[in-house]
């Protein structure tokens, strides 16, 4: 998809269909990082006792554990939002 220039003449470029699309993921881009900083703050709140110079092993353990839930949830939301989008496609 071509990007959306305002200032352009050629109006043809960019239907209301495809502004529409360039939207949504723009949403969806905005949506995902306010989550990555959620993540970001709850994951550091939950492991973080004080910080150091170096991480201790349970504080490595936990930061390694509440980001591999983190990605686990993630990608079972977007495939389940992939589903439900393919089923309302058809």
């Amino acid at each position: 998809m071509d990007s959306f220039d305002p200032g352009s003449s050629d109006s043809s470029k960019l239907d209301s269909g495809e502004l529409q699309e360039f939207l949504q993921i723009e949403k969806q881009k905005a949506q995902l990082n306010a989550q990555i900083h959620e993540f970001n703050d709850f994951c550091w709140d939950k492991c973080m006792d004080k910080p150091g110079s170096k991480l201790d092993s349970k504080t490595e353990n936990c930061l390694t554990n509440c980001v591999e839930r983190f990605l686990d949830v993630s990608f079972l939301i977007t495939n389940r939002f992939a589903q439900l989008m393919q089923k309302s496609g058809s």
